[in-house]
């Protein structure tokens, strides 16, 4: 049974290991993820970190930075950068408890999707638990926004989102995808879309000391009105996709799936954690819930 329709919370069953560059310090990093228990949450550990304490629990509060990725930081001042694909894997396969041990300061950002993170969970295997999984139901409307830039959660009884881009280049142009969040969506629709950037900013980006482990294996690059990966695009509307993947990841830092309907347009990480802490700082606009396997039918 899905992890949407039990409403359980769930782990995996065990170890599994996976290795890569990250693609902003381009540091080769090894990432295994392993079982926790219940009511845990997501727990990130800097296995090379040994000389204070190297576990960053995932919370809305411990995201620090949220210019090009989504970064975390726990009370020792150690950090964590580009979780969300991984988070976004975590929320779709409804994995509630894992702890994740890294080797870097970075995941690795192996193809550019959420793939080969759904591939590892797989791998690793799910195991249903006794604790009824918290949603956080959207009660009340909270919206921001951030120049052309806007984000919102209202009150829906299932997680939806709509995501909509808009880039003065025909490669791109205007794109809106509108889905129900679960898993099936998820794996056939959204979980292989890969980041983009553009080629003019890549020497930029690197003297800023970022995109150092990016290439084409990774990320779809666009040059004028040109895609420059040999083999195109995965998909129809990929761009869009995955900006939808990135907000999936970057809301579940609340720890919880989201009983609402997320609408975002030209939101990107910052926007999205902006989100989160609007939300945070408005106890009255949601509430934590469960539900019954017999009452509801989410996703």
């Amino acid at each position: 049974m899905p992890p949407s329709l039990d409403h359980l919370e769930r782990t995996v069953v065990a170890p599994a290991i996976i290795a890569g560059v990250g693609v902003h310090t381009g540091q080769r990093v090894r990432l295994s993820v392993r079982p926790a228990s219940s009511g845990s949450g997501i727990t990130f550990v800097r296995s090379d970190i040994t000389d204070r304490d190297n576990r960053i629990p995932v919370s809305g509060e411990a995201v620090i930075d949220a210019r090009l990725n989504t970064m975390i930081e726990n009370a020792a001042g150690v950090r964590l950068s580009t979780i969300e694909h991984l988070m976004a894997a975590f929320c779709a396969l409804g994995v509630s408890n894992a702890v994740v041990e890294v080797d870097g300061p970075e995941l690795p950002i192996l193809d550019g999707s959420a793939l080969p993170f759904v591939q590892l969970l797989d791998r690793a295997g799910f195991r249903r638990q006794e604790a009824p999984l918290r949603y956080i139901e959207i009660l009340q409307p909270i919206r921001v926004v951030d120049g052309d830039k806007s984000a919102a959660l209202l009150p829906c009884d299932r997680y939806e989102m709509r995501f909509e881009i808009d880039f003065p280049t025909p490669v791109i142009g205007n794109q809106v995808v509108d889905f129900v969040v679960d898993e099936a969506t998820f794996r056939s629709e959204i979980m292989a879309a890969r980041t983009f950037g553009f080629a003019h900013e890549v020497e930029e980006l690197r003297r800023a000391g970022l995109a150092r482990g990016g290439s084409l294996e990774n990320a779809v690059v666009i040059d004028g009105d040109h895609i420059l990966n040999p083999e195109g695009l995965r998909m129809e509307r990929e761009f869009v996709r995955h900006k939808a993947l990135d907000a999936i990841g970057d809301l579940y830092v609340l720890g919880a799936p989201i009983l609402g309907r997320y609408e975002g347009v030209r939101a990107g990480h910052a926007v999205n954690n902006k989100l989160v802490r609007a939300l945070l700082a408005q106890p009255n606009a949601w509430r934590e819930t469960i539900l019954a396997p017999q009452l509801a039918q989410v996703g």
